[in-house]
């Protein structure tokens, strides 16, 4: 079960400079919307709610920001303009495949935002389905390295759990999206320290890049991608050596 995610290591160093720049109120506040919408607005019964409020206590947003946003997912407030849930697709640098999933009250803005971001960084925002299918969608459990892999393998056992990998510092635990609650009070029980909690799309295959300029550009497109306003998530199956990722954060 246990493996090695270069994409997943590529996340994981960008997440230490996105850090720097501090989390957009906006976009965790977008996160409870979108699981106040599909699950309802009680925490206690929507555990991806729950989720999106403990990240977005943990990043300083108010209360009455939250309780806000969990209005206007309900429906009991009404927004300006209705928010639409899109995924766009497209194709980066090196044939890299890009998939976004955006929360917008403007599907023409973003649609030129996303085209303006792929035309300056050498890619092309596509149509939809175009790399849709090069993706599953999972829950990723993220805990905290176990020490002792075959007690943390007979944990993952006690759980509805795909695959997991050990990464750098910590090990993602892949299961069913409908699996995420019960896999991390599973992990906890067993004294795992949980980190988070995610639905992610992940990639079937992968394409390479090996020279640092190819890198250089994916990953500012990627950057430009992650800097809208109403994209909530990318993803991409773009993979690279630790040399090269060393490379583009140094």
């Amino acid at each position: 079960m246990a493996g090695h995610s270069k994409w997943a290591n590529i996340k994981r160093q960008k997440a230490r400079v996105d850090a720097q720049k501090g989390k957009t109120f906006a976009r965790l506040s977008r996160a409870i919307i979108i699981a106040a919408r599909h699950g309802g607005g009680d925490p206690a019964g929507n555990f991806q709610l729950r989720s999106a409020i403990e990240k977005a206590k943990a990043a300083g947003i108010p209360s009455e920001n939250i309780e806000r946003a969990i209005a206007k997912g309900t429906g009991t407030l009404e927004s300006d303009a209705p928010l639409e849930e899109i995924r766009y697709e497209g194709y980066g640098p090196g044939g890299v495949a890009f998939l976004m999933e955006a929360l917008t009250d403007n599907r023409n803005r973003t649609a030129a935002d996303l085209r303006a971001a792929f035309n300056k960084h050498g890619g092309n925002l596509g149509e939809t389905g175009c790399v849709g299918w090069m993706f599953e969608q999972w829950g990723i459990v993220t805990v905290a390295a176990p020490i002792d892999e075959e007690a943390f393998l007979a944990a993952l056992l006690a759980a509805d759990v795909e695959t997991y990998e050990i990464l750098e510092g910590v090990a993602e635990v892949r299961c069913p999206i409908p699996a995420l609650e019960t896999v991390s009070e599973t992990l906890k029980k067993h004294g795992y320290t949980v980190l988070d909690t995610e639905s992610r799309w992940v990639p079937m295959n992968t394409v390479e890049i090996t020279d640092e300029e190819t890198a250089r550009r994916v990953l500012k497109l990627m950057d430009a991608i992650e800097n809208l306003d109403d994209i909530q998530s990318v993803a991409t199956n773009v993979t690279m050596s630790d040399a090269l990722m060393e490379a583009m954060y140094v």
